[in-house]
């Protein structure tokens, strides 16, 4: 695998490869409860949500939060997700479209800013760790955005060239990454954000892992 010139996916991971909403949309809530917010549907996250995470914050409080609630509301979100991610799965037939990836010979990554450490268990708890040239999380602050982190992500990848590499993920930021290094994406509508956020990037949509590994496999041909 990671052959120059060979096609190449970079997953996302929350809302993408795994199935995390319920716990996301509990973890936010439970954030805001520290601010005394009112409780959002997840319709009205996948309406709002942006990052960095402090500006999401900023389209509900009216304002940018302070250094300190920011750091409560950051510690009480990921308390509530590690409590509550554990009921959470795969997106549905994503094993099977990771496995016949990697055995039609081309190569996938996974790019997360979900903590490094928790992320490596949690894909090898799945059992899918081996279809992955490569797993990485964040290892700084969050809040940031995720193009610094390809950067640093594809070079490590020596074989894995940019200009046939599609990164697949949930959010715009996911595309403003792949764009910044000179990939393509793909947007899938079953995570964070709705797909009239997501239309405005100008990227493909999809409403399936399928079709977005269908049209990443027809935009590195």
């Amino acid at each position: 695998m990671g052959m120059q010139g060979s096609a190449h996916i970079v997953w996302d991971w929350n809302g993408t490869l795994f199935h995390d909403n319920d716990a996301i949309i509990g973890a936010t809530n439970a954030a805001f409860a520290e601010l005394g917010l009112t409780p959002i549907t997840m319709e009205e996250y996948r309406a709002l949500y942006c990052v960095p995470v402090p500006k999401f914050y900023e389209r509900l409080l009216g304002r940018l939060p302070t250094d300190a609630e920011w750091e409560v509301m950051d510690d009480t979100f990921h308390r509530y997700y590690a409590e509550h991610r554990v009921v959470c799965g795969l997106t549905e037939g994503a094993a099977d479209l990771l496995a016949g990836w990697r055995t039609a010979g081309r190569s996938q990554s996974i790019l997360s800013m979900y903590v490094h450490d928790e992320l490596v268990p949690l894909v090898r708890e799945f059992g899918i760790e081996p279809h992955f040239v490569r797993v990485d999380g964040r290892t700084g602050p969050s809040g940031g955005s995720k193009a610094e982190h390809m950067v640093r992500h594809l070079g490590a990848l020596a074989d894995v060239d940019p200009a046939r590499t599609v990164v697949i993920g949930d959010a715009a930021d996911d595309a403003v990454a792949a764009l910044h290094v000179g990939a393509r994406a793909v947007l899938y509508t079953g995570g964070s954000h709705s797909r009239a956020s997501l239309e405005v990037v100008g990227v493909p949509v999809v409403d399936s892992l399928a079709e977005a590994v269908a049209e990443a496999e027809r935009l590195a041909a």
